[in-house]
């Protein structure tokens, strides 16, 4: 006995061991980071729930539109969106049921054994029970209990509608931006190309008129840097274009490196003026931001979650019943034993009033008054804060137009200058830096009209976000 003693004691700390070196999986101190050991099993299940990835045409010459559908279609979060939209519905479900009974189908089998005293002795008893049955529960009302719980889960179920085309409005515009981005990458690094290619020609011109004797060896330096500094302006500029590439293939849940081909900012028509006024935006957007629609079924959960609370101060009627039949098999020592069938049925109905609780439903009902609350103060706040996001954006699209005029203007005054200058320096009547200064005009002068002409259809795809008009309207269409 001793030894089967300590043999035991042994066991026990054994396991008091175990369970103190899983409870060690927590982080040992705050003052540096935790390294579990299972690390490395979190991070293989990591890899194997990612999403499967899909090819790409990498000689296709991809449309925004074809774009923005190859990022619904891919990216994580919409369908993160559809699977919440999905289990809200469920949930709907789940409440609604409660407007019908529950039937339930039991066995019951059971067995007993004991001494019973009759007579002048005690008697071995075994009794064996066996009873299969229906059972039915069902709540007749209980004055707006259900139908509150109903109604906050369909308004939840159009909350995540909403959400979901929030997704989708999100998804479109980060799309949208993301390949406006590209375009005046694209636009930056062909204008840089072509400033380099001005200045290494203003470069071999340099080298013919020193060797004739007409220039100065500073003057070939002077254009030596200028090429110089084209070279690394190019470089900048293809760095950005690889950058904003890798945004774009990331939006569409592609690998950054992926390669394709998107239209060119030349292939898009780029409009002149604004179709409506701010207020008509405005307008538009209150009635379609599908965020604003969710806060108001957020609202509408919360006062169905007021009727909820308000159905604890009234009674509830419920009935209950349960038949079925019951077989009894007996054995009593020195007798014969006995069998006997028969139905068994109960059936009660429950009225049910909770007079004293501690205030309990008092609180509940003052817990969903104040959401009520502050669900309409978060639409009030929301639909202020959609109003100056219109309005801004509004106006950064006026401005974006005012801007791409003055970018063209500013354009065809550089390049004619720049040719001037050009055919004077050729003349003699004009100093090499006369040139160069008139090229780097010209090169600003590219960049700013590249720029101004992918911001208009930046600010048209950001004005179209904040209206909500991107879940109604196709976006720009290319030339014919």
């Amino acid at each position: 006995m001793q030894a089967m003693g300590i043999h035991i004691r042994r066991c026990l700390m054994l396991l008091l061991c175990v369970l103190h070196a899983h409870g060690q999986d927590t982080p040992g101190s705050f003052a540096r980071p935790w390294n579990p050991q299972h690390q490395s099993e979190f991070a293989q299940n990591s890899l194997t729930v990612r999403a499967q990835a899909y090819a790409i045409d990498a000689n296709h010459t991809y449309t925004l539109a074809e774009l923005i559908d190859l990022a619904e279609s891919h990216n994580p979060e919409t369908r993160a969106a559809w699977e919440n939209a999905k289990a809200r519905a469920e949930t709907f479900g789940i409440a609604r049921s409660a407007l019908y009974p529950t039937i339930s189908a039991l066995v019951l089998a059971r067995t007993s054994r004991q001494n019973t005293l009759y007579g002048a002795g005690f008697y071995q008893d075994t009794v064996n029970l066996l009873q299969p049955a229906i059972n039915l529960n069902y709540l007749i009302f209980d004055f707006g209990g259900r139908s509150g719980a109903i109604a906050a889960a369909k308004a939840d179920l159009f909350a995540a509608d909403f959400f979901f085309n929030d997704i989708h409005r999100q998804i479109i515009y980060a799309t949208s931006a993301s390949y406006y981005r590209l375009l005046n990458a694209m636009g930056q690094q062909a204008a840089a190309e072509a400033t380099l290619l001005n200045a290494r020609t203003i470069e071999k011109n340099t080298q013919a008129r020193l060797d004739r004797g007409l220039a100065t060896l500073p003057d070939l330096l002077e254009a030596q840097a200028a090429s110089a500094q084209a070279d690394f302006d190019l470089q900048a500029a293809l760095g950005a274009v690889e950058t904003a590439h890798g945004d774009l293939a990331t939006t569409l849940s592609l690998a950054p490196g992926t390669p394709f081909q998107v239209q060119n900012i030349g292939e898009l028509a780029v409009p002149d003026l604004v179709a409506d006024t701010a207020d008509e935006a405005v307008d538009r957007a209150l009635a379609q931001r599908p965020d604003l629609m969710e806060r108001v079924a957020n609202l509408r959960s919360a006062e169905a979650n007021i009727q909820q609370a308000r159905s604890n101060y009234m009674p509830s009627l419920s009935v209950s019943a349960w038949a079925g039949l019951q077989q009894d098999h007996g054995q009593r020592d020195l007798y014969v034993s006995q069998t006997a069938g028969r139905e068994s049925w109960t059936a009660e109905f429950r009225l049910q009033w909770t007079l004293f609780d501690g205030s309990r439903r008092e609180h509940i009902l003052a817990e969903a008054n104040a959401q009520r609350a502050k669900a309409r103060a978060d639409i009030d706040a929301l639909r202020d804060q959609i109003s100056d996001e219109v309005w801004r954006a509004y106006s950064d699209l006026k401005t974006a137009l005012r801007q791409k005029q003055a970018a063209a203007a500013l354009l065809a005054s550089a390049d004619k200058f720049y040719a001037a200058a050009l055919k004077s320096y050729d003349l003699g009547l004009r100093s090499l830096l006369d040139v160069v200064s008139a090229q780097r005009g010209l090169a600003q002068a590219r960049s700013a009209d590249v720029f101004a002409r992918t911001q208009v259809l930046t600010q048209i795809s950001n004005l179209a976000f904040r209206t909500a008009d991107v879940l109604r309207t196709p976006v720009p269409k290319t030339r014919p």
